[in-house]
């Protein structure tokens, strides 16, 4: 079904400009068994994606961007191998994201080739009994809508709206699980407040303001895909971490949780399921973080921290009664040993949790690939497979069979 078929079969009303709600239940399906898989996004993969704000933002004077990401991964030719090596680690599911700047380049105008290609990809992933987890906003704003006022523009709900009505349309009935905006605290926090991401605004108003739009898009965008065809559950990803509030600390964490976390939270009682995502415990002072000096860090300075698993899902499920998809977890680290001892870690405390009878999903580690990994450039190692600069060769770690062997022996999980 092409970007323009009619809506499916189930009636709808519009209760505002752009804004679908289902007049009957929503049938929604979670895939059978448990999820376990890898994560990825457009951007950092695909390569190419010159009509972006990030694109703009690694080439522009002033920014934090070490170096800029160019052919990345090269995913969008290269697709069929990276889910061929998805399947020979016998995991049952991928995630990956749609770019909205290939699929509407210019306002109003929808890209048939764009979509044509996304829908080859969905088809090749059922084709390898591959479930599709589909994001449809991984950080990156086309430039038409960076240029209009980004997510400090009061139609950007409408607009995302729209852009995921064409997406259910065209896909929706390939779709395993949707994701609508990946962790869109930290795209106000990182671009809002700290000024490391584009737009580069440091305010803590404006950051507050933009967490409320990013809930409003994302309602857009769950009530818009279950206008259209497909059964598939509809959640949000969210960044959480574990905080730890040292001596004068206690009221700024209060403050970041508030914002970063609870608000989210709250806010999702109407999605079928929350998206976790977390990596480490951050240690939170009067003055702000603070990063440990005697105590094991990654690649990216962050505190190696596995069981920040256990407890972000332990703290969503408290304040939801929604399912739970761990939808990314992972290190960034040049030593796979280091990698297979956080795995280790995080599988554990995943085992906790599902022991303990919480409704969790799945899981995915992020990432499959060593990528682009936005102001860092190249450098941190996510990927349980190594990708060759020049070539794009790709290279399966030992990580990597580590983790299909800790899959197969994974503790039986309660149904």
């Amino acid at each position: 079904m092409d970007g323009h078929a009619a809506l499916g079969e189930a009636p709808v009303v519009i209760v505002q400009r752009y804004r679908f709600v289902s007049m009957t239940p929503r049938e929604v399906h979670f895939p059978d068994g448990f999820l376990w898989g890898t994560s990825t996004s457009a951007y950092q993969i695909e390569g190419g994606g010159d009509n972006t704000d990030w694109w703009r933002y690694e080439r522009a004077t002033g920014t934090h961007a070490v170096e800029q990401c160019g052919d990345a991964c090269d995913s969008w030719n290269r697709y069929e191998e990276d889910l061929d090596l998805t399947a020979r680690l016998g995991l049952n599911s991928f995630r990956l994201s749609v770019e909205w700047a290939r699929i509407e380049p210019e306002r109003g105008v929808i890209s048939q080739e764009a979509l044509g290609h996304y829908r080859r990809v969905l088809e090749a992933c059922r084709a390898r009994w591959i479930i599709p987890v589909v994001t449809l906003h991984h950080f990156t704003l086309p430039l038409w809508v960076a240029d209009l006022g980004g997510f400090e523009n009061p139609d950007i709900a409408s607009w995302m709206g729209d852009y995921a009505l064409v997406v259910g349309r065209a896909l929706g009935g390939l779709i395993g699980v949707a994701c609508t905006v990946n962790e869109p605290n930290i795209v106000a926090l990182m671009g809002y407040l700290m000024g490391f991401f584009p737009p580069q605004v440091e305010s803590w108003e404006r950051f507050v303001e933009v967490n409320k739009t990013m809930r409003a898009c994302h309602v857009a965008m769950r009530d818009a895909l279950r206008s259209t065809p497909g059964s598939y559950p509809i959640g949000l990803p969210l960044s959480m971490q574990e905080y730890e509030a040292l001596p004068g600390g206690e009221d700024l964490v209060n403050m970041i949780r508030h914002e970063m976390e609870d608000e989210y939270l709250r806010a999702l009682d109407d999605d079928d399921y929350v998206g976790v995502q977390c990596y480490t415990k951050l240690l939170i002072g009067p003055e702000g973080l603070v990063v440990p000096t005697d105590q094991e860090l990654t690649e990216m300075g962050y505190l190696f921290w596995p069981q920040s698993v256990e407890y972000t899902i332990r703290r969503a499920a408290s304040l939801t009664d929604r399912p739970i998809i761990m939808t990314e977890n992972g290190i960034g680290t040049d030593d796979d040993g280091q990698r297979i001892r956080y795995l280790s870690g995080a599988l554990a405390g995943l085992a906790n949790v599902l022991r303990d009878g919480i409704d969790v999903r799945g899981y995915f580690q992020w990432s499959l690939l060593d990528n682009f990994e936005w102001t860092f450039g190249y450098g941190p190692k996510f990927g349980i497979v190594s990708v060759h600069r020049t070539t794009f060769e790709r290279a399966p770690k030992p990580s990597a069979q580590w983790y299909a062997d800790a899959v197969k022996g994974f503790p039986s999980i309660p149904s």
